[in-house]
């Protein structure tokens, strides 16, 4: 994969940080993430807003340890021997 440097200002690397529902999600994933949205805002306005609040719900169970690992949903879905 090519990638590419940008330069952000703080304010708006933290602003960034905001959108994150992992410590490990890339700031790739969450700007095409963003995109997602703002692309499908004018098309689906209902259902961006409910991606939205989808988002934030999920923000809060992280926040709140309510959260299954990979490992453990790949054990449930017979995707693995573990």
């Amino acid at each position: 994969m090519e990638t590419t440097t940008i330069k952000l200002h703080r304010k708006t690397k933290s602003r960034l940080d905001t959108f994150r529902e992992r410590k490990s999600e890339t700031y790739d994933e969450v700007i095409n993430k963003l995109v997602f949205i703002a692309d499908h805002v004018e098309e689906e306005p209902e259902l961006s807003r409910e991606t939205i609040k989808a988002i934030e719900a999920a923000r809060e169970r992280y926040k709140k340890g309510q959260f299954v690992t990979e490992k453990e949903a790949m054990r449930r879905l017979g995707l693995t021997d573990v």
